[in-house]
């Protein structure tokens, strides 16, 4: 298909390198440096929040931090919606990332303030930041191939790869270096450098882009720049005061025993309800969307990818343990190796999923061709199914080392949870680069933002859930933050993810049968 054949892509700057598009390590360096910045906050985050803000707490400090991490995190990509729905009709993507890019570097200064007022609003304007940043350069790696491009899913493992690498060295650089030997404060500080240096690398290849992600028809100049900026410092007012009321709900918090569901559901607070509101408002909108064109198509199309988008919540749900309750788990009951007489810090776990992510994702971007020509490549749906099934199969070799090879003083080997990261890295590369690009393929390609958004909104609503299962993992009950609270908390986790992939791996041919040969 040519693209004077397909009058709604039209192709980067000529120039290619290793296979795919110049214009492809541009957003591969730019978003390396951006997820430098994030990973290295996220990995200091709730452990420090825990210590300086909640300390009084006792063993209940580590709960409400894992509150205020999940309220943040699902923030961060609740607003990718909103970043979408400005740069399709208002910025454009380039100027988006630009303006995202220097809200991000903004909050991780602030994030170096000792009150947490001005914590939590440092939190506001990195999350406002991120909605213009991470979903608009996400989706300007789908416009850089034509529609049916078989490189289209190589090249989103390969920006995968980009986010891995800088998410590989920020936790060491951030979180082990600088902020275990200077304080967390000063490895905020180090994070919010790297987001300065992916600003730098974003403009300085921009050529590369050429018109991809250029500014839309009659929104030129100043004026829209100025009017979002102004429009991004007011937003950050209420997600602070989401911020400031999630950990205020997790004060009080139900942490009986009882439905693992029951009491997700009562425990959902003002920001998890607007998280289910919106949700259903993103499904209505692309209902309605593929009503009003009238393309039956097209509106089954968005059906199966809302439903894919059930399976992305609770896939994240129970992987996003990885920066609160297996970094408690990691501190409180692990014991780390000794190299030549140095012990590494508990957050060097941090960087264990990444260091998976450079040395398997090759293999995987190699694999679905590969199997393809066999004829033999898993679906979509399936592909989500064995995500699926990696992150709930990690947290039971977790169940199985607490219960069966915990040590005398109650810890278990760092092997164990290192196992956990290799399954559930297995997990995401089954899921995430494909969800991407899927996203990509289903959407019309003037709601692609629009989706993408939608995309990063079901990560928000499970970042959310991720929170309040760490919270009950790391303090809840009755046996607060002990290993046998996690093992309770883990196993629920196991059965209800594997038995939610059994469903759709065997619902896959009625998914697939709505996608009308998306593959």
């Amino acid at each position: 298909m040519s693209a004077s054949n397909n009058p709604d892509w039209l192709p980067p700057p000529p120039g290619e390198f290793l296979g795919h598009p110049k214009a492809l390590w541009n957003l591969f360096g730019s978003e390396f440096w951006e997820r430098f910045m994030y990973y290295g906050m996220r990995a200091m985050l709730a452990v420090h929040v825990a210590a300086a803000f909640f300390a009084h707490l006792g063993p209940g400090a580590d709960a409400q931090a894992s509150v205020t991490y999940g309220g943040f995190t699902s923030l961060v990509y609740m607003t990718g919606i909103l970043g979408g729905f400005i740069a399709d009709r208002i910025l454009g993507y380039q100027r988006s990332i630009m303006l995202g890019g220097a809200l991000m570097a903004v909050g991780s200064f602030m994030l170096m303030a000792p009150d947490l007022t001005t914590f939590l609003m440092g939190l506001a304007v990195l999350v406002i930041g991120n909605g213009l940043f991470k979903p608009n350069i996400s989706t300007m790696v789908g416009k850089l191939y034509k529609p049916g491009d078989a490189r289209r899913d190589s090249g989103f493992t390969i920006f995968y790869m980009g986010i891995n690498a800088g998410a590989l060295v920020a936790p060491i650089i951030c979180a082990s270096w600088i902020g275990a030997k200077y304080g967390y404060r000063w490895g905020f500080f180090t994070a919010g450098l790297g987001m300065i240096l992916g600003m730098m690398v974003f403009q300085a290849f921009k050529s590369w882009l050429g018109h991809v992600g250029s500014t839309p028809q009659g929104q030129e100049g100043a004026g829209p720049v100025i009017k979002v900026t102004i429009g991004a410092f007011l937003l950050a007012i209420p997600a602070f005061f989401l911020l400031d009321k999630s950990w205020q709900n997790g004060l009080a918090a139900n942490f009986a025993e009882g439905s693992m569901m029951f009491w997700l559901f009562d425990s959902l607070g003002v920001l998890g309800m607007l998280l289910v509101l919106l949700m259903f408002g993103l499904a209505t909108y692309f209902i309605m969307s593929g009503v009003r064109s009238k393309d039956t198509v097209q509106m089954q199309r968005y059906i199966a990818m809302l439903i894919l988008f059930a399976a992305n919540i609770l896939f994240w749900a129970l992987f996003e343990q990885a920066g609160s309750s297996l970094n408690f788990l990691a501190r409180d009951y692990v014991d780390m190796p000794t190299v030549f007489g140095y012990t590494f810090h508990f957050t060097i776990f941090q960087s264990v999923n990444p260091v998976f992510i450079i040395l398997l994702a090759p293999m995987f971007a190699a694999l679905w061709p590969w199997l393809d020509k066999k004829d033999f490549n898993p679906s979509i749906p399936r592909k989500f199914a064995l995500g699926l099934s990696g992150a709930a199969i990690g947290f039971y070799v977790l169940v199985f080392a607490i219960t069966k090879m915990a040590t005398e003083a109650g810890h278990i080997s760092w092997t164990w949870l290192t196992l956990t990261y290799l399954i559930h890295t297995i997990g995401e590369l089954c899921l995430s680069p494909i969800g991407l690009a899927m996203v990509t393929k289903l959407a019309a390609p003037k709601e692609t933002g629009m989706a993408m958004g939608g995309w990063f909104l079901s990560i928000a609503m499970a970042n959310y859930v991720a929170g309040l299962l760490a919270a009950k993992a790391a303090g809840g009950g009755e046996e607060a933050g002990s290993l046998m609270q996690y093992v309770s908390v883990f196993d629920s986790m196991f059965f209800t993810g594997i038995i939610i992939a059994a469903v759709f791996f065997l619902a896959a041919p009625l998914i697939n049968k709505l996608m009308h040969g998306v593959k």
